[in-house]
């Protein structure tokens, strides 16, 4: 249990924080006190037949999924735990690598927040200190063959203070890393304003406009890694958004899916 109390998420409140900013992003909102995933909730929309920009918020996630089906939830209040529904302008082969342009969205964010360096950790991750502030689920719609909605689940640790035991040595929150008197309104307004940037420029560059900054903000890169596929010295990012392991044999290996584990530490 978080030792503060958090009130809930105001929506009226974020709506006129949106408003004033003209984003493109967030409207309709769904807040919701409780739900079982922000995520299906959004594609179940999406389905009906949704627009572009709506979003579903929750202060409590029962029963929410990171990648590859592994449980994501939050406590009550103390976090940012959303999806957008995006109705975007490329193929479905894209959506994949858009997960990092998603990455480079919430660190500006969480950048202006903290004074820690945040590092984007391949494929769906944001660390900083090595551990996790946040974490990215990125599912297609998909239509006769084209990509009719995305979905953008972001789970954003902000307030949480007491983490439960099975996370305490793996996660951490911007309260965590120093950062005071946020609001969870203004911050979603932030998130959802870097967001729309960063889908702008990655449904006209693609991938490749956003590699020096993956570069540089690479939690991975030269560090030894092993995942389904390869073990070794993460290379970097390639323009396709696959991973670049060098191997014990000095070839590059690029991973296009799956998870990756540090072993170093």
């Amino acid at each position: 249990m978080s030792l503060e109390s958090y009130p809930a998420f105001a929506a009226d409140r974020f709506r006129e924080l949106a408003r004033a900013r003209n984003l493109s992003l967030g409207d309709p909102l769904f807040a919701l006190s409780v739900t079982g995933s922000t995520n299906d909730d959004a594609l179940n929309a999406a389905r009906a037949g949704a627009e572009h920009g709506a979003t579903f918020l929750t202060d409590q996630q029962t029963s929410g999924r990171g990648r590859r089906g592994q449980r994501w939830s939050s406590p009550p209040g103390e976090n940012l735990t959303f999806s957008v529904l995006l109705r975007p302008a490329f193929a479905p082969e894209r959506a994949g690598p858009f997960t990092l342009a998603v990455g480079l969205a919430i660190r500006d964010v969480a950048a202006r927040c903290i004074a820690a360096p945040v590092g984007i950790k391949w494929p769906n991750d944001l660390l900083v200190n090595g551990r996790k502030l946040a974490g990215i689920l990125v599912e297609s719609h998909i239509q006769l063959g084209k990509l009719s909605a995305l979905v953008v689940g972001i789970g954003l640790n902000v307030h949480m203070r007491a983490l439960p035991p099975e996370i305490a040595g793996i996660a951490t929150s911007l309260a965590l890393e120093g950062a005071h008197e946020i609001e969870r309104e203004h911050l979603l307004c932030d998130v959802l304003e870097a967001l729309a940037a960063r889908l702008a420029s990655y449904e006209t560059l693609g991938l490749s406009a956003l590699l020096p900054e993956l570069l540089a903000h690479d939690a991975l890169r030269g560090r030894r890694v092993r995942t389904e596929s390869a073990s070794g010295i993460a290379r970097g990012i390639e323009v396709s958004g696959g991973l670049l392991v060098e191997d014990p044999s000095g070839s590059l290996v690029s991973v296009v899916s799956g998870g990756v584990e540090l072993l170093d530490s």
